[in-house]
């Protein structure tokens, strides 16, 4: 969980490309630096998060990020994100959202009606975590839950397996609950932002 951002700089340029490269003149990104990203025009990455790779001094690779059929950019900022925060506790985990709706492209003269995949539903996951009330994790949900401040998250799978990473919100209110016999718990839930971004690790 983001435990800090650093100023915003400025994008110039954003080129349709596999991988998309983004022009920043001077930004000091290093490969492997966690980026989110405020875009206009090219929308299909605002808000998102991205990783750094191949950098020069003025530019540096979306690694993983196809941008090739996006819309053409027009303006935005990149800021560097700081993960430092591990929620350890968490016990479960589900995804909840995701599902497109459907646009009718059905025309007079078709003799069956036809559609395409429109916007998604919003996207949330949902958690229980063994309650803590001095976990360090704990504590950090419940801040920025209180200040509704937007954070970056990133989820892994298994040890040392896939990554997901996306901007987003955080509601904890850290309230317990439970049986007798049964662990302390309580439960969170992450909304997210824009699409989120895969990695292999």
């Amino acid at each position: 969980m983001q435990s800090a951002i650093a100023a915003t700089v400025a994008i110039s340029a954003i080129t349709k490309a596999n991988p998309g490269v983004a022009t920043s003149v001077g930004h000091g990104y290093a490969d492997g630096d966690i980026l989110f990203l405020e875009v206009q025009g090219m929308r299909q990455i605002d808000q998102k998060v991205v990783r750094v790779d191949n950098k020069t001094a003025d530019t540096f690779e979306l690694e993983g990020v196809d941008t090739t059929l996006f819309d053409t950019f027009t303006s935005g900022t990149a800021a560097k994100i700081t993960l430092g925060t591990s929620i350890t506790s968490m016990t479960n985990i589900t995804a909840s959202g995701g599902e497109f709706d459907f646009i009718d492209t059905t025309t007079i003269h078709d003799n069956a009606r036809s559609q395409v995949p429109g916007l998604p539903s919003a996207i949330s996951y949902s958690t229980d975590n063994i309650w803590d009330a001095t976990d360090t994790g704990q504590i950090a949900m419940k801040a920025a839950s209180d200040a509704q401040a937007k954070r970056v998250f990133n989820f892994q799978f298994g040890s040392g397996g896939k990554v997901i990473y996306f901007g987003g919100y955080v509601g904890f209110n850290g309230l317990p609950g439970g049986q007798a016999q049964a662990l302390v718990t309580t439960s969170a839930v992450f909304t997210m932002n824009g699409s989120p971004t895969y990695y292999a690790s």
